[in-house]
């Protein structure tokens, strides 16, 4: 048998291994004139180990998996939360009843840098942009009548990261659910705050203690957990290019691996729980190349920079949201035509679970009706299109595969600055990717300015009238009533119990060598509050103040 044969047994023997665990969702796929789909287009005579191969197998080009969608869709995982606990609730079990297969939760701003809902820096803000979460009576308020070991959550949450997994893991707990049988996702990403977003609070390093503390607890207790979702979407969102985005992503994860292996990990038990969180914009190959080219780049930093032996720790497992900052106010339903191309090139490029933006993003949080729209775009997608029957449908093109082949080596040439430079941590302290962004925004606006790029709707084809749609308000009473329900918990609570938790915290903050997870979820259960623990981190590790 030779190499490529070889190859190409191994791929269905693997499709035959997993078609017992995950049958594919039909006998035999066909177009609407019956025409035979197979599971997988590809040149006998093109077989190239290094940059190709088959699904399933290194470096993952054509997809994690041997069948991709054949045997299952992606997860449907729609980003949600405003005002309350209780709002919010009522919106996941709506989604849940829709046909959202995942749950993605949006806290307020308070709540992601750690505030809570009555402190003076929090006035204005409480459940603006999410929902504010202070204590763990608001996380049971979130995910009442939805059981945790039914459903995976993911949680776009970083500086207190630690303490929101705690209040989730406390829920579970409270229904009634092991800890192994916990799944979703934890963002618990803080170098792409100092690069693009901002809501950080401690300096860099004990925020990587933080996070490294997470990886090592959660291997221990919460397997299925991911621990870190390595985020590009808000890279691309400050104005990165496609390339950047991914480069510096990368970049950042391995910042990740390298803290986790000074912690004494072992790559091999956390890797394979990274995940990461790209963005999907309009160019609509140019993005299905990107998906293509990181999953590449990623898979031979792990195996052969790395040494990892686990095939899972290559994998590269990303979630994708379309592009917020592509949507305009302007002529706001033409923001469902612009989702719907990104939706389908996360398909296209083999992402593993995806949020659609709603059209009326850019004016403010989604509507019911928005939302519903958003979720039914990825399931047209799924059940109509025919984008899921065979595995990288794009496969073999040979714009495709230039164009991964060109992303990959740029991707490449801003790794080896960044390694010269002393690593993405040392990058970002001396604010090159910060620069690197900020000049490419700058050239992106001149363009749009200029017309060189055109924004359908913004700065061509422009109405002079435009009718106002309806919006959603999030009630300002609701402010006043999330404070007085903190104020109800605080004075019911076990106020001994919170203070020796909290005294706990400190003690073994001080200590480099503790893991501060156990010492979090004993002040959670214990009713102590997001503000009360991160300020007691505060008096520890001091707040970052940026370059």
């Amino acid at each position: 048998m030779n190499t490529e044969n070889k190859y190409e047994q191994a791929w269905k023997d693997d499709c035959n291994e997993l078609s017992k665990r995950f049958p594919e969702r039909e006998d035999q796929f066909t177009t609407s004139s019956n025409i035979e789909v197979d599971r997988l287009y590809y040149s006998k005579n093109e077989y190239d180990e290094e940059k190709l191969s088959f699904p399933g197998q290194f470096p993952y080009t054509r997809g994690i998996q041997p069948t991709m969608y054949r045997s299952r869709f992606w997860t449907m995982r729609q980003y949600a939360g405003f005002g309350s606990a209780k709002e919010t609730n009522k919106r996941f079990r709506y989604l849940l009843e829709q046909g959202q297969t995942g749950l993605s939760v949006a806290f307020d701003l308070p709540t992601q840098i750690g505030y809570d809902s009555d402190d003076v820096m929090a006035e204005g803000e409480v459940g603006k942009v999410g929902v504010a979460i202070d204590s763990l009576k608001d996380m049971e308020q979130l995910f009442d009548n939805i059981p945790l070991d039914k459903v995976s959550t993911s949680m776009t949450i970083n500086a207190p990261a630690s303490i929101l997994l705690c209040m989730y893991i406390a829920v579970g707990e409270k229904q009634g659910v092991p800890l192994e049988q916990l799944t979703g996702t934890i963002q618990n990403d803080i170098l792409k705050e100092y690069i693009a977003r901002g809501t950080y609070i401690f300096p860099p390093k004990p925020s990587m203690r933080l996070i490294t503390n997470i990886f090592e607890y959660c291997q221990a207790h919460v397997p299925k957990f991911n621990t870190i979702s390595i985020s590009g979407y808000h890279i691309r969102e400050a104005g990165s290019t496609a390339v950047q985005e991914a480069a510096f992503t990368i970049a950042n994860g391995m910042a990740y691996v390298d803290a986790a292996l000074e912690s004494g990990l072992d790559i091999d038990q956390f890797a394979p729980r990274l995940a990461f969180f790209f963005n999907a914009h309009n160019n609509f190959f140019e993005e299905i190349a990107k998906f293509r080219a990181a999953r590449r780049v990623w898979a031979k930093i792990m195996k052969n920079h790395y040494g990892a032996k686990n095939p899972k720790s290559w994998k590269l497992r990303f979630h994708t949201q379309t592009g917020g900052s592509t949507l305009t106010a302007q002529q706001p339903d033409n923001n469902i035509v612009r989702v719907t191309l990104q939706a389908l090139a996360a398909v296209m490029g083999g992402t593993q679970s995806l949020h659609t933006n709603s059209r009326d993003e850019a004016l403010s949080l989604p509507t019911e009706d928005s939302a519903r729209i958003a979720l039914r775009t990825q399931q047209i997608i799924a059940h109509e299109s025919g984008a899921a029957d065979t595995v990288d449908p794009l496969g073999g093109s040979y714009f495709v595969e230039e164009l991964t082949d060109r992303i990959e080596a740029e991707i490449n040439a801003y790794l080896e600055k960044i390694e010269a430079i002393g690593g993405a941590v040392q990058a970002v302290e001396e604010g090159y990717m910060q620069r690197e962004i900020h000049q490419n925004a700058y050239e992106t606006q001149k363009r749009i300015e200029r017309k060189d790029e055109i924004i359908v709707g913004l700065n061509k084809f422009v109405l002079e009238e435009e009718v106002n749609p309806d919006l959603l308000k999030v009630d300002e009473a609701l402010e006043k009533a999330q404070i007085n329900a903190l104020k109800n918990i605080r004075s019911t609570r076990d106020q001994a119990a919170v203070d020796n938790s909290l005294q706990a915290i400190k003690k073994h903050a001080q200590n480099q060598s503790s893991n501060l997870i156990p010492y979090i979820l004993d002040a959670v259960k214990a009713y102590a509050t997001v503000g009360e623990i991160c300020n007691v981190l505060r008096d520890e590790f001091g707040e970052y103040s940026g370059i």
